[in-house]
């Protein structure tokens, strides 16, 4: 908030001081603009400088000076000595124009200090009694009782506000760039620093500046999450160890269970009863060896454990391989199996890990068979999606409802889920599949089996 509430002051500040800075430019710019129109007051000094210049008498006749002709030509004036009684122009400029009149009573005269003869406007001087009359071009100076702007300066003042405008527009943005240099200084590696967060880059923002406060929680946060990082890290670690340790001081035992499970399962000197306990011992063993590699395996595909070693993939062999495995353990011919492949479909190759990719279909088949111990029919076969090659595995067993379908589509981890054993069990073996899917660049989507029932699976590569 404190840095808010200082940027707060700082614009306002910004706007005060831009807009006296602008009236103090804009008085500067019409001073500078009018300055000579102004220094000059409008020819009336040209006129008593004409008057100066002007040396003789009627008798023998009055004589300009060179320095006086220089004012005329300069101004592209002409002029006259009127007699002060008699009324008659005693002097004239050789430039006087023919329609000029050569004598002037008193009221002409007045007309003639007031700013205009013949629409020519006039400016005035004293020579002793007599009045010198400077006539300017007729468009030398806006028509009004007192000749001090220009006509052009008058004609030009909608190009001279545009220029004004102009004027204003890019002092506006030459303070804009003045004022905030410093702001997109602070504010650069403020951006960087938090663009680096998200990335798990450490960021170190300066601390100072504008934005000293915000660049300190920044560096806060970067040293927390680097912590955390550190952290958990060292759990995962730790939990992908543990899991590795268990699962190789459990396979021992858990091997003697089944080797003594199967000897007790036949050996026909037992009771029948018994021999079914130890099948059921050595059958739930089974399982739980099964459920230790899958977690293990999970364990290394996690953290990135699991070496890849990759090389071309013919999948249609893959599929074709798992697809005859489960064939094999189908004793009872309860799973029958239906292969489905596009004839005009090349050869399906592609780089990755050979077994990895066959424990993902062997994970699916599998699934099919513990949920399904009444059977069902199964379809396994290869498509192309676009440019990119699908395996697809559906059934028409028991399925999973719609609640369960959207919970396993969105859980990250199977342990997220609410409770229910079967569905658990389920989503295990499915994860794995997803995590192998991943590590090849694919994806892999659940969804119905065969004709809206039971439960379907596509890996896409």
């Amino acid at each position: 908030m404190k840095n808010t509430w200082k940027l707060i002051r700082r614009f306002v500040l910004i706007l005060l001081l831009s807009i006296i800075l602008l009236f103090v430019l804009n008085i500067t710019l019409f001073i500078a603009y009018t300055y000579d129109d102004a220094n000059t007051q409008g020819g009336w000094q040209s006129a008593e400088e004409i008057a100066e210049e002007l040396t003789g008498s009627r008798e023998e006749g009055y004589r300009l000076s060179a320095y006086g002709q220089e004012i005329l030509n300069e101004l592209d004036a002409w002029g006259i000595l009127i007699e002060d009684g008699t009324g008659d122009v005693v002097w004239k400029s050789d430039n006087l124009p023919p329609e000029i009149p050569l004598h002037y009573s008193v009221s002409e005269i007045s007309w003639g200090t007031r700013g205009y003869i013949k629409d020519y406007p006039t400016t005035t001087g004293a020579k002793g009694n007599d009045l010198v009359i400077l006539g300017h071009p007729k468009k030398k100076y806006w028509k009004h009782m007192w000749n001090t702007w220009s006509y052009e300066f008058i004609a030009n003042v909608p190009q001279t506000a545009v220029k004004i405008i102009v004027f204003n527009i890019l002092a506006v943005i030459l303070i804009y760039i003045a004022a905030t240099s410093g702001i997109l200084r602070s504010v650069k590696p403020i951006v960087e620093g938090i663009e680096a967060l998200p990335e798990e880059r450490e960021a170190h923002v300066r601390e100072k500046g504008l934005l000293s406060g915000l660049g300190a929680s920044i560096n806060k946060t970067s040293e927390t999450l680097v912590r955390q990082k550190y952290a958990l890290r060292k759990k995962e670690r730790a939990q992908a160890n543990w899991i590795a340790g268990v699962s190789h001081d459990i396979r021992t035992p858990l091997s003697m269970v089944m080797g003594y499970a199967g000897q007790l399962e036949e050996n026909e000197e037992l009771p029948k009863e018994a021999r079914k306990q130890a099948q059921v011992i050595r059958i739930e063993s089974t399982r739980m060896k099964n459920l230790i590699n899958d977690l293990n395996l999970y364990s290394r595909l996690e953290y990135n454990m699991q070496p890849m070693k990759c090389a071309q993939v013919n999948l249609a062999a893959v599929i074709r391989q798992a697809a005859a495995d489960f064939i094999n353990l189908d004793l009872e011919q309860k799973y029958p199996v239906e292969w489905i492949m596009q004839e005009e479909s090349p050869a399906c190759m592609i780089e990755g890990d050979k077994e990895l990719l066959g424990r993902a279909v062997n994970n699916l088949l599998t699934n099919i068979r513990v949920h399904n111990p009444e059977g069902c029919r199964v379809l396994i076969g290869l498509k192309k999606k676009g440019d990119k090659i699908c395996i697809f595995i559906r059934d028409d067993g028991t399925g999973v409802t719609d609640e369960q379908l959207n919970r396993l589509r969105s859980a990250p981890h199977y342990m997220l889920d609410d409770g229910d054993g079967g569905f658990r069990r389920h989503g295990m073996g499915l994860l794995i599949v997803k995590q192998i899917a991943e590590v090849h660049g694919g994806t892999a989507e659940f969804g119905k089996g065969i004709d809206g029932r039971g439960f379907g699976a596509e890996l896409t590569f």
